[in-house]
């Protein structure tokens, strides 16, 4: 179930808004960044900004300089797959969207021990044969909530089972 919640956000990795930097407390008022600063690869990425890029918010050009810089980082095949996902994120409809977006609010105010959890459960969850997959999602999504939060609650002690038998490495 973890694992749905990640999967579910998966688009939103490489989705970058308005409100990204809202999760993250700040010091200070962010600053504007300059269309000069950027580089010129990242002009390349954000030429479509190139004629408004002055109005927009200095939060935005931060996210915007960040995403450019972390898309230019990325290898063809990732930018093939951030491409899919973004395909698959804009051909949800608004509803969907907005649960999604919540769903990955839940999942950043999570303490750093259970994101971990999640993504590995993602990670198991993504490694299993696409039947496999497939049961587990209708499973879940035919439970109602109380079945759902006793799923939730074997995950978790099936996860502190395991971590209490783990072999001490010397």
């Amino acid at each position: 179930m973890l694992a749905s919640l990640l999967l579910a956000a998966a688009p939103t990795f490489a989705q970058t808004g308005p409100d990204d930097d809202a999760r993250v407390p700040a010091a200070s008022p962010p600053s504007a960044v300059p269309w000069t600063s950027l580089t010129d690869d990242q002009r390349k990425v954000l030429q479509r900004y190139e004629g408004k890029w002055e109005s927009l918010p200095p939060q935005r050009q931060q996210s915007l300089s960040r995403g450019s810089q972390r898309w230019l980082n990325m290898s063809p095949d990732e930018r093939k797959d951030a491409r899919g996902r973004f395909k698959q994120w804009s051909e949800l409809p608004a509803d969907r969207r907005k649960e999604v977006r919540n769903r990955w609010q839940q999942f950043r105010t999570l303490p750093p021990t259970e994101q971990e959890a999640v993504r590995q459960n993602f990670r198991r969850f993504k490694n299993l044969p696409p039947e496999r997959r497939r049961v587990l999602r209708e499973r879940w999504q035919n439970a109602s909530p109380a079945e759902r939060e006793r799923m939730l609650d074997r995950s978790r002690e099936q996860r502190e089972r395991n971590r209490n038998h783990r072999p001490r490495r010397h």
